[in-house]
């Protein structure tokens, strides 16, 4: 099966050869045709899926005919890295059109954005406050727009962007292609959804839980010891990328500074900083200038890196469907991945939340040869490594075993 099925034209196909894409994912072959078709879309897929594409190819179809240089395509986004990397994916794939894309979100100049728009733009990829702005101040004219893009949905709601998203309403015509997309389906963004799509048809892939391809282990520590207890596992265990959750903004930054007083190539994505700074840590981390990065939840969607080999929530979260978000940054495009979670003994209900999920009982593990003092961690065991890991790199090789600190 191929994307010639598809029947998109030519510039399109050759935007899709030249961006490496061969063979539909299963969410594409399923939703393509039906926005080709014009339907409104109910989309439920796990992160990785390949959904994005999904709804650019036939975006880009629909631009093939009709008038240029004005916003006829509207996708929101929760956040700038989402934002950025829906608008890399539509300028790979439309390169060969005449089609027009602009980011537009907050943390950088408003300028390069009112340039881009008054230059003339069919497709915007924004973040829901910098988009209010820029209409306010008379920028942005949506009443063109022919289809509208909602994509993780879900996380807006975390977010608290609901109200921004019935103000967006409001200013589209009525008349509209709707396309909804979310991982997961709290109330709200059901309710929602009913409100806004006229006779969807639903798209779901997979389940609501982290990918199979991802082994899960919890590490009992106490809240003194993680941080000693994430030195200790980063040196002794064969590693690609690492993706490292914390609570707080504070907290990734600290720990990412002190990653770095240990030799580890690490950075922090947190979201006290700037866009141009968040830029560079996860341009740094995607192009391997860095192994490990510190992250809070704005990172847990958006970040499109393959060879994430490990996900170690420093923090358990605070609610299952961001377990599901921060273990689906590893494991994706067919490849394996560890997720790691160390627990403190008030996190074992929501360990039992996730465990309903998973459908099965985590194992509890335990660092060999690692000082706990007198903290007595449940274990199951240590388990076996699995077969066909990354060997250890020649750094990782030269480190010294650190005697536990006090944080």
């Amino acid at each position: 099966m191929s994307f010639d099925q598809f029947s998109l034209a030519p510039r399109i196909l050759a935007g899709v050869a030249a961006a490496g894409f061969t063979t539909p994912t299963p969410i594409q072959e399923q939703a393509i045709p039906e926005v080709l078709a014009g339907r409104d879309i109910f989309g439920i897929a796990q992160t990785g899926t390949g959904k994005t594409a999904a709804f650019i190819l036939p975006i880009l179809q629909r631009l093939t005919r009709g008038n240029l240089r004005q916003i006829r395509a509207l996708i929101v986004a929760p956040t700038r890295e989402l934002a950025e990397q829906i608008y890399e994916v539509s300028t790979a794939l439309g390169t060969r059109t005449k089609a027009r894309t602009v980011a537009i979100y907050g943390g950088v100049s408003k300028g390069p954005q009112i340039a881009a728009l008054q230059h003339g733009v069919e497709i915007v990829v924004a973040c829901p406050g910098r988009l209010l702005d820029l209409h306010n101040e008379g920028y942005v004219d949506l009443s063109h727009v022919e289809v509208l893009v909602l994509d993780e949905a879900d996380r807006m709601c975390d977010m608290g962007f609901l109200p921004d998203i019935r103000r967006i309403l409001k200013l589209l015509p009525s008349q509209r292609q709707t396309l909804f997309f979310s991982a997961t389906m709290p109330d709200e963004i059901r309710e929602l959804a009913e409100h806004i799509l006229k006779d969807p048809v639903t798209v779901q892939i997979g389940i609501i839980a982290p990918a199979k391809s991802v082994s899960h282990a919890l590490y009992p520590v106490p809240r003194a010891l993680k941080k000693d207890l994430l030195l200790a596992l980063l040196d002794r265990t064969a590693t690609g990328r690492v993706l490292i959750f914390t609570r707080t903004k504070h907290r990734a930054r600290n720990l990412a500074r002190d990653l770095l007083k240990c030799k580890f190539n690490a950075a922090a994505l947190q979201g006290n900083m700037s866009q141009n700074q968040r830029q560079n840590a996860l341009d740094g981390f995607r192009d391997g200038k860095f192994d490990v990065l510190v992250a809070t939840d704005v990172a847990a969607r958006g970040i499109d890196v393959t060879d994430i080999t490990h996900v170690i929530n420093f923090d358990i979260p605070d609610t299952v469907d961001a377990y599901t978000h921060r273990i689906g940054r590893t494991g994706r495009v067919d490849q394996t991945g560890e997720a790691f979670t160390f627990i403190e003994p008030e996190d074992e209900p929501m360990v039992r939340d996730i465990e309903k999920v998973l459908k099965t009982r985590i194992e509890r593990r335990r660092l060999p040869d690692f000082d706990y003092g007198d903290f007595v961690p449940e274990a199951q065991g240590q388990a076996p490594r699995p077969q066909g890991r990354p060997q250890p790199t020649q750094r990782q090789s030269r480190r010294r075993r650190r005697p536990a600190r006090q944080v």
